[in-house]
């Protein structure tokens, strides 16, 4: 849970923590074309919603977006297949086209905390002519690794005046001290199907 102070986004939630399960579901989303486990995904979060569903009001669903570039490169934009079926479950608005990325992310495969931060700064803004004043946006992706990603794209967002901005992952990477290496992420029986997870 992450409130505003000491980042620009109001509150953050991840359905599992980014151990051995999750991130290989993820891959399998992000690079494998797995693309059932968007939807799966997406169910997932709705659950999570439906626990504390004041936290999560929001006007409008929005994906975090990839740079066109990378769109290019990998066809679709996994952060995008997760949020339109839980917009569709939520009863919301999708809106992929409210936010673009416009600075692309450095071919790097591994980037330090520092370099996360200094590489979002600045990379997202809102489509010319997109409505967002007084908007409650529910932002979605794939990983909360250091919240850099959403906290960039909320600014983007607060800039064109959304009121308020939650954010939704999939799984989070939790520091060392917080991680358990026995901890089930995904419960016998819910595993997605086809992930070998």
């Amino acid at each position: 849970m992450c409130h505003r102070g000491l980042y620009d986004f109001d509150f953050a939630r991840s359905y599992a923590e980014y151990g051995p399960v999750a991130s290989r579901a993820v891959l399998m989303l992000k690079y494998e074309q797995v693309l059932p486990l968007g939807a799966w995904f997406a169910h997932k979060l709705a659950a999570a919603i439906a626990q504390s569903p004041a936290d999560f009001a929001a006007d409008v669903v929005v994906p975090v977006p990839l740079h066109a570039a990378r769109h290019r490169e990998r066809g679709y934009n996994q952060a995008e297949l997760i949020a339109r079926p839980l917009a569709r479950m939520l009863g919301l608005p999708f809106r992929s086209a409210l936010l673009v990325r416009i600075k692309p992310r450095p071919d790097k495969l591994k980037l330090t905390i520092r370099e996360r931060w200094r590489t979002v700064r600045g990379a997202y803004a809102t489509r010319q002519g997109a409505q967002v004043d007084k908007l409650r946006v529910l932002l979605v992706d794939d990983v909360f690794t250091t919240g850099a990603t959403l906290d960039a794209c909320s600014r983007a967002l607060r800039k064109a005046g959304a009121v308020r901005v939650a954010g939704l992952t999939v799984a989070r990477v939790l520091p060392p001290s917080y991680s358990r290496p026995d901890a089930r992420i995904v419960p016998q029986g819910d595993r997605p199907t086809g992930s070998g997870a």
